[in-house]
């Protein structure tokens, strides 16, 4: 069994490209550091605001789910 450190990880730069098509917008949210990416698509009258939030929060699950021992 591992323990969790209680000490919160550094923030991570997240790098985004956005663009638009016709009613959609795809945004990609990159990880600076490894490289990996998450992409999301939702309608363009969303704000970008949510639109990344939603990217970003995305890749911090693939990036916890990368760092899980035994995977």
């Amino acid at each position: 069994m591992t323990a969790k450190s209680s000490m919160p990880s550094r923030p991570r730069e997240v790098l985004y490209e956005i663009r638009q098509s016709g009613a959609y917008m795809r945004v990609a949210a990159i990880d600076a550091e490894t490289g990996i990416e998450a992409v999301m698509v939702g309608p363009a009258s969303a704000s970008l605001t949510t639109l990344q939030h939603n990217a970003a929060r995305k890749l911090a699950f693939i990036l916890s789910r990368n760092e899980t021992p035994g995977r």
